[in-house]
């Protein structure tokens, strides 16, 4: 059995990801660390797991228990802990947050998007999880950077439910405001531009474009929907063979001839792609649960692949469709 521990385990995601633990028959949760509930029923934050576990939140680190450790911490948080504690040299580490998904000299992170990076991730010990909206658009851009087709601005429109900006509830996330109603926020400077480019031009050295990319809080709790917009002259069967030779050997990634829709994702591990010719645009459709594949699902993903086991245990899930 593998043994994991959890760091900042009161969030979203975190409760996504003890869900899928606590049901992956290869691994035991040994603890699950959050300083502000330490003692306190893991159901008594994360009351859908009443029933499934008996354990409570510890403000201890027993990280010579551990063979995978999961930081679910707030951007920053985990570069301070990893510069402050003592880390067992063979430790596997996946970080949920931000801190370590750009590549750098100062880090031996490997950024963990699956599709583009398996045979890394297999072999590594470290693991940076992809952001949520970049891990929608960029599935959605990576066969057409493997064939040199990203040379002009690429426009993206994405929608988030409200899920995306976490727990803590504020003047945009509560019910009352987010309820029937949609606003755009950070236009043309999100956060997850910088690794969507960055995975864009390891497959595509050339690639100096610009993702235009503009982000909508939906009256939804999860999932994103997201639009792209390219220019191509090629022929969109073609298009269709490139998209389904790329992702041949990926289990969670599906081109679909229909147009589809978000609740075809939601709860599952799924990113779901839908390819359509306008004259020499080409729009991409993409679609996936902010939660799982965005979030959790992929962090488990990346742990089954790091421990040699087959890339879908423990997340065959349905969705929760109605």
């Amino acid at each position: 059995m593998i043994k994991a521990g959890i760091i900042g385990g009161a969030g979203y995601t975190a409760g996504e990801l003890i869900r899928l633990l606590l049901n992956h028959p290869e691994v035991e949760i040994k603890f699950i660390n959050s300083s502000s509930n330490a003692g306190n029923k893991i159901t008594d934050v994360h009351e859908g797991l009443y029933g499934e576990t008996d354990l409570v939140f510890t403000d201890e680190l027993p990280l010579d228990t551990i063979d995978v450790l999961f930081f679910c911490t707030a951007h920053g948080d985990t570069k301070k802990f990893i510069e402050s504690h003592s880390i067992p040299e063979d430790l596997k580490i996946i970080d949920l947050s931000m801190d370590y998904r750009i590549k750098s000299d100062d880090h031996d992170f490997v950024y963990g998007l699956p599709e583009l990076n398996r045979r890394t991730i297999c072999q590594s010990k470290h693991v940076a999880n992809p952001g949520c909206f970049a891990t929608c658009i960029q599935l959605g851009l990576l066969p057409l950077a493997k064939h040199l087709m990203l040379n002009d601005d690429i426009m993206v429109n994405a929608i988030t439910g409200s899920t995306g900006a976490g727990v803590k509830p504020g003047a945009t996330t509560h019910f009352s405001w987010r309820n029937n109603n949609m606003s755009v926020y950070k236009p043309f400077s999100h956060q997850h531009v910088p690794e969507i480019k960055q995975s864009l031009k390891q497959l595509q050295n050339s690639f100096n474009a610009e993702v235009d990319f503009i982000p909508y809080r939906g009256d939804f709790a999860r999932g994103i929907f997201a639009t792209l917009v390219v220019k191509t002259k090629t022929e969109l069967d073609e298009i269709v063979k490139m998209y389904n030779d790329y992702y041949a050997e990926d289990s969670f990634v599906h081109i679909v001839e229909k147009n589809i829709d978000l609740k075809q994702v939601v709860n599952t591990n799924k990113c779901l792609i839908h390819l359509e010719k306008h004259g020499d645009k080409l729009l991409i459709i993409s679609c996936i649960d902010n939660l799982l594949k965005g979030a959790s699902g992929q962090a488990v993903h990346n742990m089954n692949l790091m421990f040699n086991l087959e890339e879908t245990v423990g997340l065959k899930l349905k969705p929760s469709a109605f």
